[in-house]
């Protein structure tokens, strides 16, 4: 018999005290069970997404330090769990002090040494260097340290051999990245496999939720299972960490897969929790098949997760959110209510002469199917004075004491309106409320920078803006019928057109809305940010001609043709939005709050962008020709 326990723990970037505080007690309550060998994720102790202070030798020695005492802590029992691992001897290539991203194995008090190997743990092989992930800044790799012996990974790539209960096992210790090696030259698995009979694999992990992640590692992991004949244990923490600009959740999902590489255990999503399983029964576990879920559904789970502990870290209890009548408010409105409690939910609702009466009922009906407080705070007034300040004052040119008046247009008007409700009003109401004001953009607005900087685009955080339009719609779908059973966000406001109404060209009444047509943009946006490979004009405009636009988009059929009946308006429109998305957007967007990440790329640190500004390749501009020739 040997039992072993899953410990899917929270881990908190950058506080290694509170995470050894942890670890220390699922160590206690594992030895209550009477487990043998407790498992703890990757880089438990100092947390995966640190940026530069992995720089800090001070930050350093203390993880050390706390890793010590996971090391004492160990009588009696094996322990394994990811710290950062240094060589105050060498250096990284930087010039900086050489760390390793490590898995160790502690019993008795002492670590235990990979065989034949110099140093007491695991180092990791495969950097990932995209995405939200920057490994090759901060660590020195197994590859790496092998040039540096002369000798090739395969030489330092090994098991670890422990003895427990009087029998001996070989266990096969991946980090992370080590068991997705698909597009790597090195297999470590694979190795390990051909160097020793392994007992079982252990994958420690800080792994990020995505939609649809789960899926495919029970796909690639319950078949390295199978291929290898072994059990594999998954361990993941959950928890928040961030790059800056991207704040990521930590789902969990733990997993042991049994050796035909099915599904036996999962640890609870997002739940700290310890899951033992004893070795000797897993073959006769009954295999799980996972429940199908909606990605909705997921998607929902991540963002109230997310909103929740990014709350409860930045020590804010209150939230003011600024309502139109329009379905991105109300879903922020709906989400928050759910976090925070209505009680500590102040809705604001900031009319011009330009909202309908239409939205302004809107907003008060989804505050009292929120029964959360609410305001109504007129914002013509204060606009009015602001043009009226920006137009009467006399400008002097103090060269020759000339004057002259600014000539505020109605675009500027627009964007006087936007600012008012943001810095001056939600702002105030913010701070007079005891806590923050949200920002409401979607993923497509974001795209394209349509929104006002300083005006709609601030906010403390952004919890939609990894949703396309559509997944909003969605979720606020999902809202009404599941998770609080009765119509919250309104009929009406699902069905009303999407506009900004910050003039009388957007009259929802009218059915004028925003110059965005979702159905078709939400699809052309997501190949320019979402693609593994991704989509640029030259792309898009050989779709286009070849007639395979929408399959390739993932749109529905016909749109194409039904907004752009010409060429030349479909390109046009094209050209419209990557300027916008390469260009000013772009600034938008690096002076934008933080997103909550949900998607397989989100902005920020998960899409680094430069400022260079638009730009269209030869076969593009060749294609273009001769698409407008031929129309």
């Amino acid at each position: 018999m040997l039992k072993i326990a899953m410990a899917q723990m929270e881990v908190i970037p950058g506080h290694p005290d509170k995470n050894a505080a942890a670890m220390l007690r699922m160590i206690a309550e594992a030895r209550e069970q009477d487990t043998d060998i407790i498992i703890f994720p990757e880089m438990a102790i100092p947390g995966y997404l640190l940026g530069d202070t992995w720089e800090q030798t001070s930050f350093l020695a203390d993880c050390e330090h706390y890793g010590q005492e996971i090391i004492a802590a160990s009588q009696g029992l094996t322990v394994m769990f990811g710290n950062i691992a240094m060589d105050w001897e060498k250096t990284n290539n930087d010039g900086r002090v050489r760390k390793y991203n490590a898995f160790f194995t502690a019993q008795d008090g002492q670590l235990l040494t990979p065989v034949g190997q110099s140093y007491p743990y695991v180092i990791k092989t495969l950097m990932p260097n995209y995405r939200e992930f920057d490994d090759t800044r901060h660590f020195f790799s197994l590859q790496q340290l092998a040039i540096e012996e002369g000798r090739t990974p395969a030489e330092l790539i090994a098991p670890v051999s422990l003895t427990v209960r009087g029998k001996n096992y070989h266990i096969g210790c991946l980090l992370c990245e080590d068991g997705w090696s698909d597009n790597y030259a090195l297999e470590p698995l694979q190795i390990l496999k051909e160097k020793a009979s392994i007992d079982m694999f252990v994958n420690i992990s800080a792994s990020p939720y995505t939609l649809g992640k789960n899926d495919k590692r029970h796909r690639v992991f319950g078949q390295q299972a199978k291929d290898a004949g072994v059990p594999l244990f998954y361990v993941n923490a959950i928890g928040l960490q961030n790059n800056g600009k991207t704040v990521y959740t930590f789902d969990g999902a733990s997993t042991a897969y049994n050796d035909k590489g099915g599904v036996c255990l999962t640890s609870t999503t997002y739940q700290e929790e310890l899951t033992i399983v004893d070795l000797d029964k897993l073959p006769s576990i009954p295999e799980i098949t996972p429940a199908a879920e909606s990605d909705i559904a997921h998607i929902y789970r991540a963002l109230h997760y997310g909103i929740r502990r990014f709350l409860e870290n930045i020590h804010m209890q209150k939230v003011v959110i600024g309502i139109s009548g329009g379905i991105d408010s109300a879903v922020a409105a709906a989400l928050y209510a759910k976090v925070v409690g209505p009680e500590n939910l102040l809705l604001v609702n900031m009319p011009s002469v330009f909202n309908s009466a239409t939205t302004k009922g809107l907003s008060k009906e989804l505050a009292d199917n929120l029964g959360c407080q609410y305001a109504v705070i007129p914002i013509q007034e204060s606009v009015d004075h602001t043009v009226k300040q920006l137009s009467e004052t006399p400008i002097t040119y103090l060269t020759d004491m000339s004057n002259q008046n600014l000539t505020v247009s109605s675009f500027v008007t627009e964007n006087i309106q936007a600012r008012d409700r943001s810095a001056r009003v939600l702002a105030g109401a913010a701070a007079a409320f005891g806590g923050g004001f949200t920002c409401n953009a979607n993923k497509a607005e974001t795209t394209v920078g349509y929104s006002t900087l300083y005006g709609d685009q601030s906010g403390f955080l952004a919890a939609l803006a990894d949703l396309w339009k559509y997944q909003v719609y969605d979720l606020a779908h999902y809202m009404n019928d599941v998770i609080y059973g009765r119509e919250v966000v309104p009929q009406g406001i699902i069905d009303i057109v999407p506009s900004a109404e910050l003039s009388s060209a957007q009259n929802v009444d009218e059915g004028k809305g925003d110059p965005l047509k979702y159905p078709y943009h939400d699809y052309l946006f997501r190949s320019f940010i979402e693609r593994w490979q991704k989509a640029a004009p030259e792309d898009i405009l050989e779709w286009y001609a070849a007639g395979t636009l929408e399959e390739n988009l993932g749109c529905a059929p016909g749109l194409v043709a039904k907004y752009f009946p010409t060429a030349q308006e479909f390109i046009a429109d094209l050209e419209r939005w990557w300027n916008l998305f390469t260009g000013m957007a772009v600034a938008k967007r690096i002076q934008a709050p933080p997103i909550l990440a949900i998607s397989r790329r989100a902005y920020g640190f998960d899409h680094r962008e430069a400022q260079n500004g638009p730009y269209y390749t030869l076969k593009y501009r060749q294609l273009k020709q001769q698409l407008l020739q031929a129309n």
